[in-house]
């Protein structure tokens, strides 16, 4: 079998570049900072409609929901709203229709409406930890019976405050 002159040249050429090769090695640092984080949504806690004469408290529930990230420790307070009767006070939330008629409501952390939500003392929710996912917290809300207000479309905004 003869070879080809021009197929005998590229098979030495071949043979010679890979002979011939050295290599050189280093190590490529990789670094990153992670900064501790925490962001919210919410869900509005919908009472829908109020019936004064029902003979029972009308209940709804929202959520806060929480992504921190993984390991960071963080509290949940909420203010006392845009309308409190007292300024602060969030005992005395009240949502507003109209100019200057109020429906007072009060917000809870347990669904037994026992621990109430609030901004300072034992109303905070406190010893949470983030993970790194979307943790779903509750919001139970509770419109007391027998308030005749006016009628009208009522509305309340309060301020939910995640300190991590």
């Amino acid at each position: 079998m003869k070879i080809q002159p021009k197929l005998l040249a590229v098979l030495l050429a071949l043979c010679v570049s890979n002979t011939h090769a050295d290599t050189a090695t280093g190590n490529l640092s990789v670094t990153a900072s992670v900064s501790k984080t925490c962001t919210l949504t919410t869900t509005a806690v919908a009472f829908g409609t109020y019936d004064p004469a029902a003979g029972t408290d009308t209940t709804a529930t929202g959520a806060v929901t929480v992504t921190c990230t993984s390991g960071t420790g963080y509290t949940v307070a909420l203010d006392a709203g845009a309308n409190p009767g007292t300024a602060g006070d969030t005992d005395t939330r009240r949502m507003k229709a109209n100019t200057s008629d109020y429906l007072p409501y009060l917000l809870y952390q347990d669904a037994a409406h026992t621990t109430p939500w609030g901004n300072s003392g034992g109303e905070i929710l406190t010893g949470q930890i983030g993970d790194g996912s979307a943790q779903t917290i509750d919001v139970h809300g509770v419109v007391l019976k027998n308030q005749y207000v006016a009628a009208g479309s009522y509305v309340d905004t309060v301020i939910v405050t995640v300190t991590y």
